[in-house]
């Protein structure tokens, strides 16, 4: 496995962009320098997270979340590979 986490990951089961074994080994991300645990989505090229927004949730019973633009940096919070 990588030490470099992936491009682009979401948490969502639903989206492709979703990675189980990597969400297992544990996902951190520092966006504009700034520790944030709340992210559900994130993409390090174009440069946006999408994270939740409150406690409110759409008509599916997702989540609400909002896109933010800015400098995203994810790292793995263990260091075994």
């Amino acid at each position: 496995m990588s030490d470099t986490p992936p491009d682009r990951l979401s948490n969502d089961p639903r989206s492709k962009f979703y990675d189980a074994t990597t969400l297992e080994r544990g996902i951190g991300i520092r966006f504009n320098g700034e520790e944030r645990t709340n992210v559900e989505e994130y993409c390090v090229s174009e440069g946006w997270i999408r994270s939740a927004v409150g406690r409110a949730l759409d008509r599916r019973g997702q989540p609400m979340t909002i896109k933010v633009k800015g400098k995203v940096e994810p790292y793995f919070r263990d260091t075994a590979g």
